[in-house]
């Protein structure tokens, strides 16, 4: 009976061929791991560089200034056909407020009576167009256009007619009351001595473009 030899092996061979194929696996599971690592890579920076260009977009447009922007500067025009004597409207020019102001003949002649208790009779500073430097600071007698912003610190005055004497002082004539703080201006907005705002109120650039109509913010000379 024959009998069969055992295989031998060659361990020393295997030994060496097996940290060959371990390293071989091992490098192939890295090589997926670093395709996977750069394919999610790639998909992030397309995905965040979307999210760039698509968060640039409303950013650049905000830097356009709107029509709401560009309005707010534009002149304002009026229509004064209905504005009734000792009536005043106001309007919004620049995010300001605008009076319209109808006085009536005895308003005019108050502001007279103002000249020695107001601290600007002859509006030496220069808070008005060429054209509105006179005694009424404006272009008509009557039709006062005046930016209703106080200069102590630019709250809105409020109205006060000759009849508020008693809550005024003996010598208030009407104009225009500051609440917030105490300053007076008469019918011209000229600013009353004594009081916190230092000078008289600022007239607007404005200019009529009928009888019926004017325009505040431009004049003959262009835009303010």
């Amino acid at each position: 009976m024959d009998t069969a030899k055992p295989r031998r092996y060659n361990w020393l061979f295997f030994c060496r061929l097996l940290p060959l194929r371990i390293e071989s696996n091992f490098m192939s599971d890295n090589e997926k791991v670093d395709k996977t690592r750069r394919q999610l890579i790639v998909a992030t920076s397309v995905v965040g560089g979307a999210a760039t260009v698509g968060a640039a977009v409303p950013f650049v447009a905000s830097m356009w200034p709107s029509e709401r922007a560009k309005a707010a500067g534009a002149p304002v025009e009026v229509d004064i056909s209905k504005l009734g004597p000792g009536e005043l409207r106001t309007y919004a020019w620049r995010r300001q407020p605008v009076w319209v102001f109808r006085r009536t003949p005895d308003m005019l002649q108050d502001i007279k009576k103002d000249d020695g208790v107001v601290s600007d009779p002859n509006s030496e500073v220069p808070h008005q167009p060429p054209y509105a430097k006179n005694e009424y600071r404006s272009r008509k007698p009557d039709l006062a256009v005046i930016i209703g912003v106080c200069t102590h610190l630019g709250c809105t005055p409020v109205e006060k007619t000759a009849s508020d004497k008693a809550e005024m002082g003996a010598a208030w004539n009407g104009g225009f009351y500051c609440p917030c703080h105490g300053s007076m201006y008469d019918f011209a907005g000229r600013v009353y001595k004594g009081v916190p705002a230092p000078t008289n109120l600022w007239i607007p650039r404005y200019m009529y473009l009928s009888d019926t109509k004017l325009v505040i913010g431009k004049d003959e000379e262009g835009e303010a």
